[in-house]
């Protein structure tokens, strides 16, 4: 496909951008914590504008001190910030890329505890289960608020910003006096649709006054916030129609309020563009552009909503993160070679939410953009085992100028990666694995499949460094029955070397386990998990389990939690309860065994032996997750 749509220029308001790639504004905790932007913030942004994108948003930056969400919040409330903000700016404009800089009041969805100041809203109602209740911010304060909104956008355009975006959606403040969910006063910001507009039209008239027709004006709104009682698709577009009258140069159209934030980051399950109908709805009301997002990656439906004017430009959020140069590879016909973002939400949400700097699974070079360099003597390098963290290690060394050779055991790589694959709604984990595979072919490291290696093949390649990541096997538990009931290992049976009869017994209720019955009971198998702790899926990120909840419940898939199984048996298993009861399990076709996995590290002792430099890494080390995997190889990587 050609991507023409793609990379044609738009005016929005008296900003021209190159190209209809954005990167959206997303919390990455890389300012420092009195608000202002950081070399790590410098080299984060740069790097996107390095890789084409035509306009760039900073993430949601403070415009009041007493609304601070967390404690690597940049923030604008003050001048001291503005030459921050500035060393950032002009070294994306300098790789032709446009600025707008998000401003925001958390609101109901604040940290009290960061900022020193009780949380406010709309109304006194909390935003879920945990946060603190706000308190009604009073009309004094919000007139103060709507003057610190036009001075933060000052402070933006001194800074250089070429836009600004007033953030009205997601459960922050300007977001709960839009919808009558959250909105419950009577006074002129309450009621009907006029006075809950006020806020936002106020907000966007003081902006207007004190920067004129200089920069752009962008709002955030939310195409739907996903819950009874708040704002529909059909409001949204009514508040969209509403805002272009108020002088408004574009809008961005997300998706949901945090009680409902799967719809906001969405999981692996849900197709890239998932919210595409609800963007098409809006685009119809107002003739201003319109900015997508919704787990884009791949840039061919993003081409194709350009193209048919169902929206203008097209915000690729987390593939922002996982590969900063996605339109240049686009446009350059190397898509083959893009890093795609599989929405596991391990290292960006995550980490977004414990106030800790922003990391990727497929792309740990995130956060790191300034320590890439050649490695200072080239050496011989062997990487035993093709999983993802071998790969990751053996195509990093390389490209730092190492000789590498990558020995794998089986005839296929990809590792526990690839297996993960397989379970429904997981199909695009195989784009990372297919990934990776052209990276090591792009920067020459020669692959040795079936291959066992031992430590004579090591003392005969005597090379200066060994990685072994040989990963993890599966766990047996020493309990009576377990080797002779003829259990069949989950990953045995998601790589198709073992079949399941009718009714099967999963024995394990983790995410490996929960992945596998979710596997069974699409292709119709009746299934029963059983687990020992009190709920299946505990160790699965709660976005993604929301959806693998509905498909037990879809399935009918049984539960028996808070179950230590005691023996196996060929057509089932005996267990213990905690007040000491003893129960049965039976009648069962196939036992299925996910009871979690143990490292696997059978040469490391010996190696070191005869190659001083070797490390560990992955589950050799510990049975863990991929995030850890990817980040100890490229930490190795870098230090060889």
């Amino acid at each position: 496909m050609k991507f023409e749509s793609m990379f044609t220029p738009i005016k929005i308001g008296p900003m021209t951008v190159k190209n209809r790639f954005v990167v959206p504004p997303m919390g990455n905790n890389f300012a420092n914590t009195d608000g202002s932007m950081s070399d790590n913030s410098v080299a984060y942004y740069r790097e996107r504008a390095i890789g084409d994108f035509g306009l760039i948003t900073f993430e949601a930056t403070v415009v009041d001190k007493k609304a601070k969400g967390g404690p690597r919040k940049p923030c604008l409330f003050e001048d001291s910030t503005v030459e921050s903000f500035k060393r950032v700016i002009d070294a994306c404009h300098e790789a032709g890329a446009k600025i707008s800089i998000q401003l925001q009041h958390a609101g109901p969805e604040g940290n009290a505890a960061v900022a020193g100041y009780p949380l406010k809203a709309a109304s006194a109602i909390p935003s879920v289960f945990g946060r603190n209740t706000p308190i009604a911010i009073s009309k004094e304060e919000i007139y103060e608020l709507i003057e610190s909104y036009g001075d933060a956008a000052v402070r933006a355009k001194k800074a250089g910003a070429d836009a600004v975006e007033v953030h009205c959606a997601h459960g922050y403040l300007v977001n709960s006096f839009l919808s009558p969910r959250t909105n419950k006063r009577v006074d002129e910001f309450g009621g009907c649709f006029e006075n809950r507009m006020r806020l936002p039209r106020l907000i966007i008239e003081n902006i207007r006054k004190k920067v004129g027709d200089s920069m752009a004006i962008i709002c955030r709104i939310n195409s739907s916030d996903e819950i009874d009682g708040g704002l529909d698709v059909h409001d949204s577009a009514t508040i969209a129609a509403y805002l272009e009258e108020c002088g408004v140069d574009g809008l961005h159209v997300s998706r949901a309020v945090h009680i409902r934030d799967e719809y906001m980051w969405a999981p692996t399950v849900l197709h890239a563009g998932f919210s595409a109908e609800l963007v098409t709805e809006i685009k119809r009301a107002v003739s201003i552009p319109v900015i997508a997002v919704g787990r884009f990656t791949e840039p061919h439906f993003a081409e194709l909503l350009v193209r048919e004017g169902r929206c203008d430009l097209v915000a690729f959020g987390r593939q922002s993160l996982a590969d900063p140069h996605t339109p240049r590879k686009a446009k350059e016909d190397r898509l083959d070679e893009l890093t795609p973002c599989i929405a596991c939400l391990q290292g960006c949400v995550c980490n977004m939410y414990q106030g800790k700097p922003v990391s990727c699974l497929v792309n740990p070079f995130l956060g790191h953009e300034n320590e890439v360099k050649a490695a200072d003597t080239n050496k011989k390098v062997i990487v035993v085992g093709g999983g993802v963290g071998g790969m990751l290690a053996g195509w990093v060394s390389a490209m730092r100028g190492h000789d590498v050779t990558l020995f794998e055991a089986t005839d296929t790589l990809g590792g526990q990666m690839r297996l993960a694959a397989y379970p429904p709604g997981k199909g695009d984990l195989t784009n990372m694995v297919r990934s990776y595979i052209t990276k090591c072919e792009q920067h020459g490291v020669k692959v040795c499949m079936d291959t066992k290696v031992t430590p004579e093949i090591i003392a005969a390649e005597a090379p200066d460094t060994v990685i072994i990541a040989t990963g993890a096997t599966p766990l047996v538990l020493p309990i009576p029955g377990i080797n002779e009931a003829g259990v069949i290992h989950a990953v045995d049976l998601l790589d198709g070397k073992e079949s399941c009869g009718k009714k099967v017994l999963v024995v394990g209720g983790g995410m490996v386990g929960c992945e596998t019955a979710d596997f069974l009971g699409e292709q119709e198998h009746e299934v029963t998990v059983i687990e020992l702790r009190d709920e299946v899926g505990a160790d699965v990120i709660s976005e993604h389990r929301k959806f693998l909840m509905k498909n037990f419940e879809k399935y009918k898939i049984k539960t028996v939690t808070n179950a230590k199984v005691a023996e196996f048996f060929k057509d089932g298993v005996a267990y213990t309860m905690p007040d000491g009861s003893e129960h049965r399990l039976e009648g069962f076709d196939s036992i299925v065994l996910a009871m979690g996995s143990r490292a696997y590290d059978p040469l490391s002792e010996d190696v070191k032996k005869v190659v001083k430099e070797t490390y560990v890494i992955g589950d050799a080390v510990k049975a863990r997750r991929a995030l850890d995997a990817t980040k100890e190889a490229l930490e190795v990587a870098m230090k060889i």
